[in-house]
């Protein structure tokens, strides 16, 4: 069958492949867009909890480093962003879309009794972030949360209240894309198939429903990019992408929950959180576990202390509550812990991977910046505007923090999670100073077994002192020396 001729591929179809495809071709209706992958499995997407915030995301570590400053200015950009974005998707769904969709407004971050110093000093954070960029943050009595209620013994000490941080139900999101894109007319649909460079110049897309050929391709394949791109450009150093491995469930809703409740971030993962979902149930989510590639299926020990911490720590009366759907996903994490977006130094060749825990909600800004570069530019794309500059998808592997201070960083978390897990070593002797002496130990080492150049974000720690320790090693060292020959 010969190849049919468009203008731009977008390979992955999670909601930042979606978007993408949607701005292009409502922005230019003469373009012609084939959005190619399958629309379940493992990706993040379809796991989300979709808390559309800024604030809730921030931490200490990312309000002293200049990349952490960055994601939270574009998370606030993003955040501004999406009512306009949702009504322009539903305007365009019609009829199609959910006729809920379950968006709100209103997140209340809670620093409970189970946590650590590093929980302390997020919470500040939030509350330093919100008066830097002018978004509302207010104390707020616990005991007053509607739908809040924990165990006496991990009840919350203090909370903000932050009024402006919103929420939307992912899977009516996602419905609601796929309902809008199905109107567009000049955009394609097609299952997941295979990627190839032409001799020349351009791209070739073959799938079960068909072959397309395009000069520009976009690749936003979540935790499945790597091994796409290895497989097109094989030489062209793009910064690895990670899978860290998700599990959230959703269960009925038998109280209101009318706003989202969560922890600070705490313990490689997103903090503990509840989020209303459009039928009234309640998602709540997640773990993390960085993995170096995608993992198929949520493990035993994921769901154990999911709903240990969230019948603990948001609401005991849930313990009776039916599981309504499991959810498990494969967030993308980047080889340095941020995202990888923009042209790469293949002619045509584009990326948009690498959010962890932004994608959905970044998703309109993401769509928005990459249509405008591509609409504008040649084949030969300048770096994209304004803070996503930063995280071009060739570059040298960001460190914001020393060998040392990573590992302190590192370890920091894990005293963080075994107090969440209430691991009580013996008051005898120096018990509790020596393990805290261990897990720095621990991180010294991990840190020590990394090539020059690369220092593993928190994220990636537990991956890097486990068995996966050298593949990580080897994947970073493989990069730096792929990234020095470019330069070359």
């Amino acid at each position: 069958m010969a190849a049919r001729d468009v203008d731009v591929l977008v390979v992955g179809a999670g909601a930042v492949g979606r978007s993408i495809a949607f701005a292009l071709a409502t922005a230019e209706p003469a373009m012609r867009v084939v959005l190619a992958g399958g629309r379940g499995g493992a990706a993040a997407s379809k796991a989300a909890g979709a808390m559309l915030g800024a604030l809730g995301e921030v931490t200490a570590q990312s309000t002293r480093t200049r990349h952490g400053r960055l994601r939270t200015e574009l998370a606030v950009t993003a955040a501004a962003r999406w009512p306009a974005w949702r009504e322009q998707v539903r305007a365009r769904a019609g009829a199609g879309a959910p006729a809920a969709d379950g968006y709100g407004v209103g997140t209340f971050v809670v620093l409970n009794a189970v946590s650590s110093r590093l929980d302390d000093a997020s919470f500040a954070a939030v509350a330093q972030a919100a008066a830097e960029h002018q978004l509302g943050c207010q104390e707020a009595d616990p005991s007053d949360i509607p739908g809040y209620c924990p165990l006496d013994n991990d009840r919350a000490l203090r909370a903000w209240y932050l009024p402006e941080e919103g929420f939307i139900d992912a899977r009516s999101w996602l419905a609601t894309l796929d309902a809008a894109l199905e109107s567009l007319p000049n955009l394609v649909r097609a299952p997941s198939g295979t990627l190839t460079a032409l001799p020349a110049r351009g791209y070739l897309l073959d799938t079960p429903d068909g072959t397309f050929r395009a000069s520009r391709a976009v690749v936003a394949a979540g935790a499945w990019t790597t091994p796409l791109l290895e497989a097109v450009a094989p030489d062209v150093p793009v910064v690895p992408v990670l899978a860290a491995a998700g599990t959230a469930v959703t269960v009925s809703g038998q109280h209101p929950l009318p706003a989202v409740i969560r922890t600070p971030n705490r313990a490689f993962a997103c903090g503990l959180h509840t989020v209303p979902q459009a039928d009234g149930s309640h998602y709540i989510g997640a773990s993390a576990q960085p993995c170096l590639t995608p993992a198929p299926r949520p493990t035993a020990g994921a769901l154990r202390f999911l709903l240990d911490a969230a019948l603990g720590q948001l609401d005991h009366r849930l313990a009776n509550a039916a599981v309504v759907q499991t959810h498990h996903g494969n967030r993308p994490l980047a080889l340095d812990g941020h995202p990888v977006i923009g042209p790469t130094p293949k002619e045509g060749l584009w990326v948009a991977s690498g959010t962890h825990r932004d994608g959905l909600h970044a998703s309109p800004l993401i769509a928005a910046v990459l249509t405008e570069a591509l609409l504008s530019s040649d084949d030969h794309a300048a770096a994209l505007p304004g803070p996503l500059a930063a995280f071009a998808p060739s570059r040298p592997l960001i460190a914001d923090l020393t060998i040392k201070e990573a590992a302190a960083e590192a370890a920091a978390h894990y005293a963080a999670l075994a107090a969440e897990a209430r691991m009580r070593p013996p008051l005898t002797g120096v018990w509790p100073r020596t393990l805290t002496d261990a897990y720095r130990g621990l991180m010294d080492r991990t840190y020590a077994a990394m090539p020059e150049g690369y220092i593993p974000p928190p994220d990636l720690a537990p991956l890097a002192y486990e068995d996966g320790g050298p593949a990580l090693a080897e994947l970073a060292a493989a990069y730096l020396n792929r990234y020095d020959a470019h330069l070359d």
